[in-house]
């Protein structure tokens, strides 16, 4: 970490570990929105060797990372559940 971000208390964005549903990736990256969270997720499958990826951004803010982690998940089961493969066109 330098210096910087050391004084001003920000970390090096880290990758998060993808949470498997079906066939689907889901990487929870809720995005800092003031004082909350926004629910964001990158939501990946592999399609005959190629990697077809959508980026699910919500309304939906959250006080702290963990709920807003917790409800990414979610709401992207949810996405995969009533869309599936739809979800990439």
């Amino acid at each position: 970490m330098n210096l910087l971000s050391r004084l001003f208390g920000k970390s090096a964005p880290t990758t998060p570990e993808p949470i498997q549903h079906k066939d689907f990736r889901i990487f929870a990256q809720p995005v800092k929105d003031g004082g909350a969270y926004r629910v964001a997720a990158r939501v990946e499958k592999d399609f005959g060797g190629q990697t077809k990826v959508h980026h699910l951004i919500r309304a939906d803010t959250c006080p702290s990372l963990e709920e807003a982690v917790a409800i990414t998940v979610a709401k992207a089961k949810q996405a995969i559940d009533q869309l599936g493969d739809a979800l990439f066109t």
